[in-house]
């Protein structure tokens, strides 16, 4: 039995061992799942759906499996609807935190019930409903679940300066959407106390398999740091 195997009990709660990252580990992690997306999205296996929910649960599961077959990270894990470390009542769409490894980076030590990286997932264009804001991606004139609104605000990743988000694509083009948020934040920056062109995203790479990825900085409240935001979309259909 286990419990008169004190050697067994030993093992318990041990991570095995300590792997050193360096400061780009972050970009390193989001280029890792920008290169899953369009496997992810193309398998054939994969049953068709369009929830934002489902999606993220299937690509969690996709990751999981490319990260156990992928030299250097296996030492990764993904999960969904975590709760943010600083707001323990919100939830954030997809983390990924250390598996079986202590991961330390500049220093500062992760385990596995810590978030190495905070993901939002967002589908493109917002579902219609009388509660849902088109704008979405960026606000919601509704609540505070609008995706760089959130981060903006500090409520997901207040203890991160880097962050992801993911759009599901469903309808017309990266290039379309890169337009369309352009457009809702130029206005914002000439209303909304917070917001201004700084908070703009700017294309890194657009890829033929129909995906891209873009970057955004910007300004935080309550004296939070800046935070870098990658932008990964990818055309569903």
């Amino acid at each position: 039995m286990l419990a008169n195997n004190p050697d067994t009990l030993a093992q318990f709660g041990s991570l095995g061992r300590d792997v050193q990252k360096p400061a780009t580990f972050g970009h390193e992690l989001l280029d890792f799942i920008a290169g899953e997306l369009p496997g992810w999205r193309d398998r054939s296996d994969r049953p068709k759906e369009t929830s934002e929910t489902i999606l993220t649960s299937q690509l969690c599961a996709h990751l999981n499996s490319a990260a156990r077959h992928s030299a250097g990270w296996d030492i990764l894990q993904f999960r969904v609807e975590e709760a943010d470390e600083q707001h323990k009542g919100r939830k954030i769409d997809l983390v990924a935190s250390p598996c079986g490894a202590t991961i330390c980076i500049e220093g500062r030590k992760h385990i596995d019930f810590e978030s190495l990286m905070p993901i939002e997932c967002k589908r493109l264009p917002t579902p219609h409903g009388s509660d849902r804001d088109e704008r979405e991606y960026v606000i919601s004139q509704y609540s505070s679940t609008g995706g760089i609104q959130r981060f903006k605000a500090g409520h997901h990743g207040a203890d991160h300066r880097l962050g992801g988000m993911i759009g599901y694509v469903q309808d017309e083009t990266t290039t379309v959407w890169n337009a369309r948020v352009a457009s809702w934040i130029t206005a914002l920056a000439g209303e909304e106390p917070g917001w201004s062109l700084r908070d703009l995203l700017q294309i890194e790479h657009a890829f033929p398999s129909r995906m891209a990825v873009l970057r955004s900085s910007h300004e935080r409240q309550s004296g939070l740091s800046e935070i870098e935001l990658r932008h990964l979309w990818i055309e569903m259909n």
